[in-house]
C-alpha cells in the first residue's frame, strides 16, 4: 500500500479541509488542523519533569555533608591547605604528618603514578617547597615536546628522551623555589603545577621509562632513583566486585615491577626508611597475599593504612612501604 493509500494521510487530509479555514473566536486568528485535532484528544501531553535520580540525590547530599569536599572547595584564604584539585589530597597530608616518607630533607626525587587530576602533586609540591612558585603561563612554556613545557605528551617522532636542556628553563622550576625534581606520570591531562614536571603517557611504556631516567639523571646522577614512588590510581568500578579486585591486583603488581627498577635503596639513602612507596588497593585476602608475598620481603616496613579521610564505606586501602633492601 503507497503512502497516499494508506488511511492516515488521508485522515488528515479530511482534517484539514473540514478545519482549515476554522477561525479562534476570542483572537480572530486562524487556528491550525494540529490544534484543533489536539484539543479533540482524549489525552494531554505530558510536560517534561526533570528529577533527580535516588543514587544522584545520594551522591549530592554526600558531598554536601562531607568535610574534606568542603575543605577542598574552600574560598576562605585563611584556610591552611590551598584548594586541592581533588579529595585524596588530604589523605596524603593526613599519611604524610603521621609517617613522614615525604617530610626528609634527603628527599629530592618523587615519582607520582596515575597523577590526574594532580591533587597528589600539589601536595608533593607544598611538601617540597614549591608551593609558592608560579606554575608556568601558556606562552612562556618550553620543552623537548613541541606542544607543552612541563605537560609532556608521548611522542612525537623527533623525540629525544635524554634532551632535557629545557628543563631548568620550563615552568617546573618558576619562580627559583623548593627542591628537587617532582614528576608525575598520567595518561590523561593534567594542568599544570608549580615544580611538578608532567608527562602525559602510560607509565609501563619503555619509552616513558627512558624519559623518566633522563629527568631523574638530571637530578641525581646516571645512577639516581627515585626516593618515594606515590600511586593513587584505580581502574574504573565495573560493577563486578571480583573483576575490580583483580583490576586492582593487576595495578599493584605493574607499580612493584615498576618500583623495583627506578627506587632508591635504604643503604644508598643511609636511611633504614628511605626509599618508600605508597599504594592505593581494594581490601581482599588477594592483596594480603601481594603484600606477603612482594612487599614485605623487600621492604624493612610495611603497613596497610585507612586513612580518616578516606570514606568508610570505601574499600580503599594503601600500603606504606619504606625501607626498600634492593635486590
Amino acid at each position: 500500500m503507497s503512502n497516499m493509500d494508506s488511511p492516515m494521510p488521508r485522515y488528515l487530509s479530511a482534517i484539514e479541509r473540514s478545519v482549515g479555514s476554522d477561525m479562534d473566536a476570542e483572537s480572530g486568528q486562524q487556528r491550525t488542523w494540529l490544534q484543533i485535532l489536539s484539543e479533540s484528544m482524549p489525552f494531554r501531553p505530558s510536560a517534561l519533569v526533570r528529577t533527580k535520580k535516588p543514587s544522584s540525590s545520594v551522591w549530592l547530599a554526600r558531598q554536601a555533608r562531607d568535610p574534606y569536599v568542603r575543605l577542598r572547595s574552600s574560598p576562605n584564604a585563611s584556610v591552611a591547605s590551598p584548594s586541592y584539585r581533588s579529595r585524596s589530597a588530604f589523605k596524603l597530608l593526613e599519611m604524610d604528618e603521621k609517617w613522614h616518607f615525604l617530610d626528609h630533607r634527603d628527599v629530592q626525587v618523587v615519582l607520582d603514578l596515575g597523577s590526574a587530576p594532580g591533587g597528589w602533586s600539589q601536595v608533593v609540591a607544598q611538601k617540597l617547597g614549591w608551593d609558592n612558585a608560579r606554575a608556568p603561563r601558556m606562552s612562556e612554556r618550553r620543552t623537548p615536546y613541541p606542544e607543552a613545557s612541563t605537560n609532556w605528551s608521548a611522542k612525537p617522532e623527533d623525540f629525544n628522551p635524554l634532551d632535557i636542556s629545557d628543563l631548568e628553563a620550563s615552568g617546573g622550576n618558576s619562580g627559583g623555589l623548593g627542591r628537587g625534581t617532582i614528576i608525575a606520570v598520567d595518561r590523561l591531562h593534567m594542568p599544570p603545577i608549580a615544580g611538578v614536571q608532567f608527562i602525559q603517557a602510560d607509565f609501563l611504556e619503555a619509552d616513558t621509562e627512558v624519559l623518566l631516567r633522563g629527568l631523574i639523571a638530571h637530578q641525581a646522577g646516571p645512577a639516581g632513583k627515585a626516593d618515594v614512588i606515590l600511586c593513587d590510581m584505580a581502574a574504573n568500578a565495573t560493577g563486578n566486585a571480583f573483576h575490580d579486585i583483580e583490576d586492582s591486583l593487576a595495578i599493584c603488581d605493574s607499580v612493584f615491577e615498576f618500583t623495583k627498577r627506578h627506587i632508591r635503596s635504604a643503604e644508598s639513602v643511609g636511611r633504614a626508611m628511605g626509599g618508600a612507596l605508597l599504594i592505593k588497593h581494594f581490601v581482599h585476602p588477594l592483596l594480603y597475599l601481594f603484600r606477603q608475598k612482594h612487599l614485605e620481603p623487600n621492604f624493612n616496613d610495611v603497613r596497610y593504612i585507612k586513612p580518616n579521610a578516606s570514606r568508610t564505606e570505601s574499600k580503599e586501602g594503601y600500603f606504606l612501604c619504606r625501607g626498600w633492601k634492593g635486590l
